[in-house]
């Protein structure tokens, strides 16, 4: 990871003209102070100040991101009599590569000549294989141990964004292939669903940092997937710290989206079995001759992937808040981000790697809502 951030020329250099004519834009539409003095690339309004106290905490809740230090696997075998097709270990990316990664894993398995598939795992992962494989005229039988909002992808922040999926010194060629093929495949999914039917929208994402922020992979090999990037200078935003990089990304509601993927599999004539697998003799017993693992992290156990571990995140919610139009993403104690949506202003996190232990700390709590709490106060408006 690169541990200097892009120059401004450079940020320019990849958003063109639009950033000039969003700042143009702004001045034209004189829609209120907080708007003239913070020139805005999405948002028409001033910037809305989250109100950050203890007492507002409706709900704390724990995921387990399932990380592979070299990467998510996607990868067909022969066991037996079945096909298995691998689609797990996304890390901190599963909703970002949902789409993706499944096109992958579907393409997998259609080298075979087969039309009728099991899909195991509930998650997000799961629902988006399945309903590309639906696409393709594919009979599909769903196995899940929990229902898609008792997953680890219902706990996701929803920002899309592939964060905390690979190892720096574990990357290969050929991994790095797979991994920008799937982000751009899942981007182009995702904005051919923006609106409230499939919960995504495109909203402005703000980093912020003390220190010299880095360049994440996604914006050094990327950059023309995320709209508006640009490092800002003192004076151009209302953040209390002294590196602030905007860019504009689009913004996955897990539970809106999840229920829909549900209800289309559904409707495409798909079968929902409620069932957990203890050992892989269970899941080459199903009667379907292709089986997609789409288990997360219990695929360890079921194909003995001793590399994959889980990442702990919790996560605190205060009551929505429709005034709030933006990401933060640092700025606050260890790690932090601040993700409003229609069931709450999510509030995280934290990034233990290989901690299991799904029961919410109070002390965690107490960090991340202080952290917000501090830096909002010194928020400028």
């Amino acid at each position: 990871m690169e541990s200097h951030g892009f120059s401004r020329r450079r940020w320019l250099a990849v958003t063109g003209s639009a950033l000039a004519g969003a700042a143009l834009g702004g001045c034209a539409t004189g829609a209120g102070a907080g708007w003239e003095r913070w020139a805005r690339p999405l948002s028409r309004r001033p910037f809305a100040v989250p109100r950050v106290t203890a007492d507002r905490v409706i709900r704390s809740i724990v995921g387990l991101r399932p990380f592979r230090p070299a990467g998510f696997l996607v990868r067909g075998e022969r066991m037996g009599e079945k096909v298995v097709v691998h689609n797990y270990g996304h890390g901190g990316g599963g909703v970002t590569l949902s789409w993706g990664s499944s096109a992958l894993a579907v393409r997998e398995a259609a080298r075979t000549e087969e039309r009728v598939a099991a899909v195991v795992g509930g998650g997000v992962m799961g629902l988006t294989t399945a309903r590309l494989l639906q696409d393709r005229g594919w009979r599909v039988t769903l196995y899940t141990k929990d229902l898609p909002r008792h997953t680890t992808s219902a706990v996701a922040g929803g920002q899309w964004a592939p964060t905390t999926v690979f190892d720096d010194e574990a990357l290969t060629p050929e991994f790095e292939a797979q991994f920008r093929e799937a982000v751009r495949r899942s981007h182009h999914a995702f904005q051919a669903l923006v609106g409230a039917g499939y919960g995504v929208r495109w909203i402005e994402n703000y980093s912020l940092g003390d220190a010299p922020l880095g360049v994440p992979y996604y914006l050094r090999h990327m950059p023309e997937l995320f709209p508006s990037v640009e490092d800002l200078r003192p004076g151009e935003h209302p953040f209390p710290v002294r590196h602030v990089r905007r860019m504009v990304t689009m913004m996955v509601e897990p539970m809106v989206f999840l229920t829909r993927l549900l209800s289309d599999f559904r409707e495409a004539g798909g079968v929902l079995e409620v069932r957990e697998f203890r050992h892989r003799s269970e899941v080459l017993s199903l009667p379907q001759p292709v089986v997609m693992n789409c288990a997360g992290l219990g695929a360890g156990a079921l194909f003995g992937d001793q590399t994959l571990v889980p990442i702990r995140g919790q996560l605190a919610f205060l009551p929505p808040d429709p005034a709030l139009d933006y990401l933060t993403v640092g700025g606050g104690t260890g790690v932090s981000y601040m993700f409003p949506r229609s069931d709450g202003i999510l509030l995280g996190g934290s990034f233990e790697r290989g901690v299991s232990n799904r029961r919410p700390d109070p002390e965690t709590t107490e960090r991340i809502v202080r952290g917000h709490r501090e830096l909002f106060a010194r928020m400028r408006s």
